[in-house]
């Protein structure tokens, strides 16, 4: 390929920075800000960039044990759970259908397709959720999103790209298709089970039409609907919710618990880019 041109490097360097600061300008000042004073918050209009003189007293009592530390706590065990249940029936189901001979594979595969076309209504939905006794338990966020149609397309072509000599090494071993699953295709499919996990995290973390939908206890709400009650919303924060008797700056408190949704994810992404190309292109072409 023909080298780019001094001009056309400088260019491309340019539109990436100009991306990288419009992406990280909105997530450095609420950080900023969740670490202002309430003197350097009135003195800059409500939000700050760089704090002169930064406190984690919005942190220490956002995770004081109130409503917040509770909705955090929530979303971590529907996270883990979910991601884990998820990423078992995706696997076992894409390697059944990856597999030549499986009992019905080409029509529990047009199922699987089926659904990128027909997605059920919302009141389908609920009623479904209502008639296996789900409302208002933590089920109703994990079980109806259990296995996503695309994630099975792509973790199954991964699968389908595996040499069948390996198959066949195994099978002349004496290993069935639980062994040969475990001990072969899963140490070769890292990346692809990386990023059809992370996809599933993120899923699961940034639940909010599901929990609002199904669940009627407030000790039950995920972080993301706290998210947007005492951030979106403008509701107030109080003392008694957070458990704590003397508030910091309400705009430093609503920062903290946006921080507080964000990092997670953005502290786990860094860990799998790596997988991403390898992971989501073999399988994509494969297809």
């Amino acid at each position: 390929m023909e080298r780019p041109s001094p001009l056309g490097r400088g260019g491309k360097a340019l539109v990436i920075a100009v991306i990288a600061v419009v992406v990280t300008y909105p997530f450095l000042l609420a950080l900023g800000t969740s670490l202002a004073t309430q003197e350097e918050l009135s003195a800059n209009g409500g939000y700050v960039l760089l704090p002169d003189h930064p406190t984690l007293e919005a942190y220490r009592v956002v995770l004081a044990g109130g409503v917040v530390t509770q909705a955090a706590l929530v979303s971590v065990g529907i996270t883990v759970a979910g991601t884990a249940l998820s990423l078992l029936c995706t696997v076992t189901l894409a390697y059944g259908l990856s597999r030549p001979g499986t009992v019905a594979a080409k029509p529990l595969l047009l199922v699987v397709l089926g659904t990128f076309l027909f997605t059920p209504g919302l009141i389908p939905l609920y009623l479904t959720v209502d008639a296996f006794g789900m409302l208002d338990t933590y089920a109703s966020l994990i079980v109806p999103v259990l296995v996503n149609a695309f994630n099975v397309v792509v973790v199954r072509a991964f699968f389908q790209s595996i040499p069948e000599e390996l198959y066949e090494a195994a099978k002349l071993d004496g290993a069935g298709d639980f062994a040969v699953l475990r001990r072969i295709v899963l140490p070769l499919s890292k990346a692809v089970i990386a990023v059809v996990g992370l996809f599933y995290a993120v899923m699961y973390w940034n639940t909010f039409f599901n929990a609002v939908l199904f669940l009627n206890d407030n000790s039950k709400l995920p972080l993301q609907v706290i998210l947007r009650t005492y951030v979106v919303q403008g509701e107030a924060l109080n003392a008694k919710a957070l458990g704590v008797s003397v508030l910091p700056p309400s705009t430093a408190l609503q920062m903290a618990v946006l921080i507080l949704a964000v990092v997670p994810i953005f502290c786990v992404f860094p860990f799998l880019q790596k997988y991403f190309v390898k992971g989501v292109l073999t399988g994509a072409v494969k297809a």
